[in-house]
């Protein structure tokens, strides 16, 4: 039995640059393309929005004295890059792929919209979206909540290098204890940092669980929508 019958994977653009520090590692890619095809074999509906961080971040240009607006779509370009990327890593393992994208670019991706990207996940295909919103001022966590949203998603299933939400940044502090469930009140109330609070909100209003797990530990994503105790749980 499955745990989950359609989920958006949320991905790091970070998680992309291995032990590169920059850029796109293939072998780091190539584990990611084969975790997904692990899961869309056992009938997942799978969609999946990643970051851009690893090339540039909105943030970073305004850092620089860069009109946000302007650096916001940068990043937004920055995710299609990534994007293209898993696309093109999960078409050479014979994944059928569908990238959409809040940015209309032709001839690479189509245009956002739920009713295209349900049609392509009830079809068998991994449907990944590009470009976050389509908006400045909100970040790829935004738009992973909203995407989950539109397409009825069953969960978010945050892909981190940690293997779920601690008391305490665990790589920093040894003593930090995990969770294996916390309610949006509870994660609220003690500040814990699981997204921003614009796609947090997003979430809580609309009953959206966010599973946060190691996307780096190979196996993981089949054994938690298998129903493994994988990660932690927020609902």
């Amino acid at each position: 039995m499955l745990k989950f019958n359609r989920i958006l994977l949320k991905l790091s653009g970070e998680a992309l640059e291995g032990n590169q520090g920059y850029g796109i590692d293939p072998h780091r890619l190539a584990v990611y393309a084969a975790e997904i095809k692990s899961v869309a074999d056992a009938g997942v509906q799978v969609a999946v929005v990643i970051g851009g961080g690893n090339i540039f971040r909105g943030l970073q240009g305004t850092s620089g004295g860069m009109d946000r607006v302007q650096g916001d779509y940068m990043g937004m370009l920055a995710t299609v890059i990534n994007s293209m990327a898993i696309q093109a890593a999960l078409e050479k393992i014979g994944v059928q792929v569908k990238l959409l994208s809040g940015l209309t670019i032709d001839p690479i991706c189509e245009a956002m919209s739920r009713r295209k990207a349900v049609s392509h996940l009830e079809k068998g295909e991994v449907v990944v979206i590009a470009a976050g919103t389509g908006n400045p001022y909100f970040t790829t966590d935004s738009a992973s909540a909203l995407r989950a949203i539109e397409i009825q998603a069953d969960a978010i299933l945050k892909g981190t290098r940690v293997d779920g939400v601690y008391t305490a940044d665990p790589e920093k502090d040894p003593s930090a204890v995990k969770y294996d469930k916390l309610s949006f009140d509870e994660a609220y109330r003690q500040g814990l940092k699981i997204m921003d609070l614009t796609a947090f909100t997003l979430c809580r209003e609309n009953n959206m669980p966010i599973v946060v797990f190691n996307m780096n530990q190979e196996g993981n994503l089949l054994r938690l929508i298998s129903g493994e105790a994988v990660g932690t749980v927020v609902s």
